[in-house]
């Protein structure tokens, strides 16, 4: 059966001043699906998981979530429509509790909704029920990491975009937090996830891009992709750095 494609990026183009990072670029995410990103540091990754957000400003393109084209739209109207990002580096607030975190994380929600989007992240990560009057500054680092996942989750999002989640994690941590988005995934949402851990990225990947010089120089099912051609690209020359 073939999934929804839920998320279309098309012609996406976005700098900084002068200095243009990304170049007509196009990524699709399908429901029940993960899109694994790929590219070498100064690829553009992070710009682009930004730019479909809303936290970054695109020159040209679309970012079209479920038939509605959201790419003048802000960051907090993207988050409402259904689009959520989990930035690199565990961006919790590290003062306030774990529930106070995941209660942010539904803050444009009813309260019945938000409730049962609380109930689901403790559900799915029971080390933060049990931490839930702790504050989040005296969590492990991948108990943050699983704490920013979870508050990115607890609005029910269409897409759920994951930029580096393992990043500084163990690598018994990293395991579990692919399970993780396997599991998410196999429950009908679309992931789209940028990771330097190529290989176990590639365990949980439906779908493949890779990024070089701020283009799309691999746009592939997993199945499909060449390994030394995906190496070439991750390793690709540079003329000029991007984010």
């Amino acid at each position: 059966m073939m999934a929804d494609e839920i998320l279309t990026v098309s012609g996406l183009s976005v700098g900084y001043g002068d200095i243009g990072v990304l170049q007509d670029v196009g990524i699709r995410a399908w429901s029940g699906r993960v899109t694994a990103i790929f590219g070498a540091n100064g690829a553009g990754k992070t710009t682009l998981m930004s730019a479909i957000a809303g936290l970054i400003p695109a020159r040209s393109g679309s970012v079209v979530l479920a038939g509605r084209d959201l790419v003048a739209a802000s960051a907090n109207r993207r988050f409402v429509a259904g689009i959520s990002l989990v930035q690199e580096g565990k961006r919790v607030f590290h003062q306030r509790t774990v529930e106070e975190n995941l209660r942010l994380g539904g803050y444009r929600m009813g309260r019945r909704e938000r409730a049962a989007g609380l109930d689901g992240a403790y559900d799915r990560f029971p080390v933060l029920a049990d931490r839930r009057a702790a504050r989040a500054g005296s969590l492990s680092g991948g108990q943050q990491q699983m704490l920013a996942i979870a508050q990115a989750l607890v609005s029910q999002p269409k897409v759920l975009l994951l930029d580096e989640p393992s990043a500084g994690l163990a690598p018994i941590i990293v395991a579990e937090l692919l399970g993780t988005i396997s599991t998410l995934s196999s429950e009908g949402m679309a992931v789209v996830l940028v990771e330097q851990l190529v290989g176990q990225a590639m365990t949980v990947a439906d779908h493949v891009i890779a990024l070089q010089q701020g283009r799309v120089v691999i746009d592939s099912p997993a199945a499909g992709v060449d390994g030394d051609q995906l190496h070439a690209a991750y390793l690709g020359e540079q003329d000029h750095t991007v984010v």
